[in-house]
């Protein structure tokens, strides 16, 4: 199994609505995306100067998996979107 962590921090002046509205569209991605078997996005509630804003937890079968999912249509559609909110993306993607 693949395990796929991105964290991001928001651009100023990023409203609440769109915050939730891109947790809620990558959310709603488990069961368009075939190889996405299982996703979560959290939203910062501390806002220290060590937070991100928003992290997504995701799981996929293998590598081959998390490539399909980054090329799905509709992962590719909401990119557009997260990118003009964030300035700052970090990720990991481990085996277990």
């Amino acid at each position: 199994m693949l395990k796929h962590i991105v964290m991001w921090k928001f651009k100023d002046g990023v409203s609440d609505e769109d915050k939730l509205k891109m947790k809620n569209s990558l959310e709603a991605l488990k069961g368009v995306a075939p190889t996405l078997l299982d996703i979560e996005v959290g939203l910062d509630v501390l806002r220290t100067d060590q937070s991100q804003d928003c992290v997504l937890y995701s799981e996929f079968e293998n590598l081959d998996g998390l490539k399909a999912y980054a090329e799905h249509p509709e992962h590719v559609k909401l990119l557009g979107f997260i990118k003009s909110l964030v300035c700052e993306r970090h990720a990991v993607d481990y085996e277990v």
